[in-house]
């Protein structure tokens, strides 16, 4: 039996029965938080850029879908970014005719806004789309059943480290209010800088935040009342994953980022998780190395890309060798003055 061929077409996100049936749908698949519409609108409504997404469908059954995110910025150019802003997203679809379908509806869809190329972070695409592997892994595991059990997960030198903070004077605070967000605003700003990159807006973390309910958090270490590590994390089919998050100079002292981060894990078994997803890193780099020392196996990940004919697609790569000296000027910045800048340029990275 020969089945009929896919239907693509925009869907229209501000249809809430639309929305909730690919919300079911992206959960039947199995889908990344990245892949939800609630994701899309909760980016568009924190950095303006626009929520998109391409249905496929069979008999009026849906059977495929790609969220994207029109990302525009005088500085990098445009591309439709599945998903903007988060480190996953891509086609979910079972069959390969559908993949194939999905690809070229995002290329027309592209060439008719004008953007340069499409980056899909995960899933398949068509076959002469470029396929990017071995640049970043994720790192993810199953919790533990109790506290202690969580420690002894962790390998021995990492901790040591964890241990080191729980001797720490340190205040664990759990929230979402608006005296967490100005922690974490702090804390992660000045972390950002230091890195050498611009801040997210403000707006973006409020957005998600309010977009996601109780299904979003921020855990925030405080030494003598002030915050000097703090994460955001999201919740999705019982994975916990700390997303935005960054400590000061301080927090390195006190080891408050070994500790907030087993705090984390031991949080979320307590409010139902069974996993800790990571996230992922660049391969080879810092934070691999530290998730790697944690005990964490890494599971490479695998991108596609498109680039219009005749055009490079945008370079937006914080490694790359033509933004060393940016980097280091910016890490020179005063930090009021990187936070004025830095969401002006951020928002357009995606």
């Amino acid at each position: 039996m020969t089945l009929e061929r896919p239907c693509v077409r925009l869907a229209d996100l501000g249809d809430p029965g639309e929305t909730s049936r690919i919300e079911d749908f992206v959960a039947a698949q199995d889908g990344s938080v990245f892949h939800r519409p609630l994701w899309l609108r909760a980016i568009e409504l924190g950095t303006g850029q626009k929520a998109l997404g391409l249905v496929a469908e069979r008999g009026g059954h849906l059977t495929g879908w790609l969220p994207l995110t029109d990302v525009h910025s005088p500085l990098f150019g445009r591309a439709l970014v599945s998903s903007g802003f988060g480190v996953g997203g891509g086609i979910l679809a079972e069959l390969q005719e559908d993949v194939d379908a999905l690809s070229q509806a995002a290329q027309e869809l592209a060439q008719r806004r004008s953007a340069i190329s499409i980056e899909l972070r995960g899933g398949e695409a068509a076959s002469h789309w470029h396929r990017i592997e071995d640049k970043h892994a994720d790192f993810a595991a199953d919790l533990a059943e109790d506290d202690e059990s969580q420690l002894k997960w962790i390998t021995r030198r990492a901790r040591a480290e964890v241990r080191k903070g729980l001797r720490n004077p340190l205040e664990v605070v759990v929230g979402n209010d608006q005296a967490d967000r100005n922690a974490h605003f702090a804390v992660y700003a000045e972390s950002v800088r230091n890195l050498g990159t611009p801040v997210f807006p403000r707006s973006l973390f409020a957005a998600v935040l309010d977009a996601f309910g109780d299904d979003a958090d921020i855990t925030t270490m405080r030494h003598e009342g002030r915050p000097i590590s703090s994460v955001l994390s999201l919740y999705h089919r019982g994975t916990v994953l700390p997303f935005w998050g960054g400590g000061t100079l301080a927090a390195r002292q006190l080891h408050a980022n070994e500790r907030m981060y087993y705090e984390l894990m031991c949080h979320a078994r307590r409010r139902g998780c069974t996993r800790f997803d990571y996230g992922r890193s660049k391969t080879g780099s810092g934070p691999y190395r530290f998730k790697k020392n944690w005990g964490f196996t890494p599971e490479p990940l695998t991108y596609w890309s498109w680039s219009a004919p005749g055009v490079t697609a945008r370079n937006i790569d914080p490694d790359d060798a033509e933004y060393s000296a940016k980097i280091a000027l910016w890490k020179r910045l005063p930090l009021r003055l990187a936070n004025v800048i830095g969401p002006l340029i951020a928002r357009g990275l995606g």
